[in-house]
């Protein structure tokens, strides 16, 4: 076995204990998911006290604290299937405390750059934010049309890892970076999945046309299939006696 392969192997390992030892204490799974928001919460207040002569070590106590979120996220879903909590509300809660978690991170690097004067950066983190929120936005609204759009990169798991390599690795500067890469690859994933939506929608309004039409064909034939389309017959009618 490579080390990789044990590496992977022991991590999920600590995962699983983590999962029966939570499920042992009957926690509702939507209570870890929304600790997770509270703790990416933190993480935000870290980023935004930050400063030119200590955003180093406050960066890197953000990716720190970022990471411990992160556990939340990967158990909250485990601990439902385990303790059979699993229930449809959990998933819509899931997802919206998800989307304020992103919201807020990015608003602690809005009121670090804010409060460093970087009026470029502040624009950009701006845009970054809007563009996490539309990537998941455009998923869930193309969903309720078709059925499925998995179609993209730029997913939650991939925007936090990145957030999480500006932040460890600030001294060198990282954040500008992949800043600019979130920016990017989160407007390629949205413009991916309205092109495939828009792909997708045509074949089902081509389907429905077609349906529509073959439904007017039925209705026609069997208009013709009436005697005299129909009509009452003509002549003398036969008197009735009462």
């Amino acid at each position: 076995m490579t080390w990789t392969g044990a590496f992977g192997r022991a991590c999920r390992v600590l995962l699983h204990a983590i999962v029966r030892g939570l499920a042992l204490t009957r926690i509702s799974p939507n209570v870890l998911t929304f600790l997770g928001l509270v703790i990416n919460i933190i993480a935000a207040i870290l980023f935004g006290y930050a400063n030119p002569q200590n955003h180093v070590r406050m960066f890197l106590y953000a990716g720190l604290v970022i990471i411990g979120a992160g556990i939340f996220d990967m158990v909250d879903g485990r601990v439902a299937r385990a303790t059979g909590q699993v229930t449809t509300f959990g998933g819509f809660f899931d997802s919206v405390i998800d989307r304020y978690s992103d919201v807020a991170l990015f608003f602690g690097l809005l009121v670090y750059y804010a409060r460093g004067y970087h009026f470029f950066y502040l624009v950009l983190v701006a845009f970054v934010m809007v563009s996490s929120v539309m990537v998941s936005y455009t998923r869930a609204r193309a969903e309720s049309l078709i059925g499925s759009c998995k179609v993209g990169f730029m997913e939650r798991p991939e925007r936090i890892v990145l957030v999480i390599i500006g932040a460890l690795f600030a001294r060198w500067g990282a954040m500008s970076p992949v800043l600019w890469v979130l920016a990017v690859l989160s407007t390629i994933t949205i413009i991916h999945r309205i092109s495939y939506t828009y792909q997708q929608t045509r074949i089902l309004d081509q389907k429905a046309a077609e349906a529509a039409a073959q439904q007017q064909v039925i209705a026609a034939s069997r208009e013709g299939a009436k005697p005299d389309g129909g009509k009452p017959k003509s002549g003398k009618q036969i008197p009735s006696f009462n």
